[in-house]
């Protein structure tokens, strides 16, 4: 009984990158390269044309940008899932490509086995976002310029400004990457008392993990204040 193979098209503007991407990619049985571009314009053409399920880019593609790109597909090609392909110097734009559809943001560094397993998980429907993204796309929270101002008023808006000042810290330290035993050692607090925290702040948000946490801050505009160094 044979499986469909989940087709993916690759967009970077270095051959030397879609030659590696190709390589690891090729080697697994249930997933197929369709495509490559070397450029923005070609991405769209190439996801149009070619229907991938998944598009694997980078956000500074040549002629047209990686966001131009993903706000174009979202009318042009609105089955085909994106993944951002990005090195840690473009994080600032992590949140704007989650606003306009990115369904993942894999960092270029990645291993194999990172890049295989995102292809899957978005494939599957999920968001993939690794422990170093998560952080990122927590640390840059959106204006709530970006949303209407019913947001303030409903029930985000409540729970939102129920978060204790010890609350928000921790929030502000996990989007500085710090693990919770790192966060206790930082907070002259017990591990336990960190998660205790963590178990309020998902149940005031309505989340249930740090990824979730991450994608409440981009709909939800999210604000916080670095706190105070003693």
């Amino acid at each position: 009984m044979s499986t469909q193979s989940i087709r993916v098209l690759i967009a970077d503007g270095q051959p030397i990158v879609l030659e590696g991407l190709r390589s690891v990619i090729g080697r697994q049985p249930d997933i197929q390269v369709v495509g490559e571009a070397l450029d923005g314009m070609e991405a769209i053409d190439k996801t149009v044309h070619l229907d991938p399920d998944i598009i694997i880019m980078e956000p500074k593609l040549p002629r047209v940008d990686g966001l131009t790109v993903l706000r174009s597909l979202q009318t042009r090609a609105p089955r085909s899932k994106a993944i951002l392909f990005a090195s840690t110097d473009v994080k600032d734009e992590f949140v704007e490509a989650m606003k306009l559809g990115c369904s993942g943001i894999l960092l270029k560094d990645a291993s194999t086995s990172l890049i295989e397993k995102s292809i899957r998980r978005v494939y599957a429907g999920e968001i993939w976002l690794d422990s170093n993204t998560t952080a990122a796309v927590i640390r840059q929270f959106a204006s709530p310029a970006d949303f209407p101002a019913a947001h303030a008023n409903g029930k985000a808006g409540r729970e939102r400004a129920q978060l204790s000042q010890r609350e928000r810290e921790i929030i502000v330290l996990i989007a500085q990457g710090y693990k919770n035993k790192e966060i206790a050692e930082k907070m002259f607090i017990t591990e336990q008392t960190v998660k205790n925290h963590l178990h309020n702040v998902f149940d005031k948000l309505g989340v249930s993990d740090r990824l979730e946490l991450a994608l409440f801050a981009i709909h939800n505009s999210l604000h916080l204040k670095q706190p105070q160094q003693q």
